[in-house]
């Protein structure tokens, strides 16, 4: 009775419809944004108005973040193939990086006019750039309301910082608008769009970093290799856990495989039945797979693998036997 033994457990949280809430959302979202964005190029190509046309630029840019999240979203939930046995779901978690780093672009690009503004300040339509403001505030609230509440989806994540930066960015504008009324000061309009670039480069940086750590196969952050590993090994039966790797398929999906010595090989189902239960009702592992093997007939002690680590082993983990 070798070899490997693996169990699939669907929590079934409204996966489904939640993904396709989520879908919708992202799909309301872009049709407003790139609504808005056609209506101000239009108005802005009919009055001359360069600040018009950048900020339906800016809009632009939004959607394209927003089209990338919601193809990303209608991929995801293609069943597995022969060829992609995990199915789609990571395409989320790559859009989501994809567009981390597509808002890091902008943000040097507007840090670099902002500072080009500083050196050689210029006068600013106060007028009218007050007016855009406002309707891309009331807009960029409406979008970033839709997409609220989602905030384990990292897909959904990206596209809502990307709105996000554009809100922060309408609030600027209307206080610089304002400002450059009351005091006629021009250099607020750059100070403030730097401040927004570095508030919006905290949470990009974040956000970069956890999509990067689930495409590398990180472990899950709430979850602790060791750990894990112990609790196995402590499981009846069991006799040692090695070769532990726990990652994360999406973001509502965790993987797990393990090498498992056993003191009995005729009990094996039963232990297999008991570490699929640990892990799936203490760790929330949805596909935990485990492969028995004999006990070994030297005592096993868990030492932490060699850094460099080129075979990928996790170390050797005992129970309390």
């Amino acid at each position: 009775m070798h070899g490997t033994q693996h169990h699939e457990h669907h929590h079934d949280h409204p996966a489904h419809g939640a993904e396709t809430g989520t879908e919708r959302r992202l799909l309301m979202a872009l049709a407003l944004t790139l609504g808005f964005a056609a209506i101000e190029a239009l108005a802005g190509w009919h009055a001359d108005s360069l600040a018009l046309l950048g900020d339906a630029g800016h809009m632009l840019t939004d959607s394209l973040a927003l089209g990338i999240a919601a193809l990303a979203a209608v991929l995801a939930r293609r069943p597995p193939t022969p060829r992609h046995s995990y199915g789609f779901a990571r395409s989320k978690t790559i859009a989501a990086f994809a567009n981390a780093l597509f808002m890091l672009l902008l943000i040097s690009a507007l840090v670099w006019q902002s500072v080009q503004r500083l050196d050689a300040p210029r006068a600013v339509d106060a007028e009218t750039v007050t007016l855009v403001a406002l309707i891309g505030l009331a807009i960029n609230i409406v979008v970033a309301t839709m997409l609220s509440g989602h905030g384990h989806d990292l897909n959904t994540r990206a596209a809502l910082l990307h709105v996000i930066g554009d809100l922060l960015g309408s609030i600027a504008a209307l206080a610089s608008g304002l400002l450059i009324q009351l005091t006629g000061w021009m250099p607020i309009d750059a100070l403030l769009a730097m401040l927004i670039a570095g508030l919006i480069a905290a949470s990009t940086v974040s956000l970069l970093r956890s999509a990067m750590h689930t495409l590398m196969n990180g472990v899950p952050r709430q979850l602790s290799l060791p750990a894990v590993g112990r609790r196995l090994a402590a499981v009846d039966g069991v006799r040692g856990v090695h070769d532990l790797h726990i990652w994360a398929l999406d973001d509502q999906r965790i993987a797990l495989s393990a090498h498992v010595s056993v003191r009995d090989m005729g009990a094996w189902p039963q232990v297999l039945t008991r570490l699929q239960r640990c892990a799936q009702q203490e760790f929330e592992i949805d596909h935990p797979t485990f492969q028995p093997e004999p006990m070994a007939t030297r005592p096993l002690t868990y030492v932490p693998p060699p850094a460099p680590n080129p075979q990928g082993e996790t170390g050797v983990i005992v129970g309390p036997r």
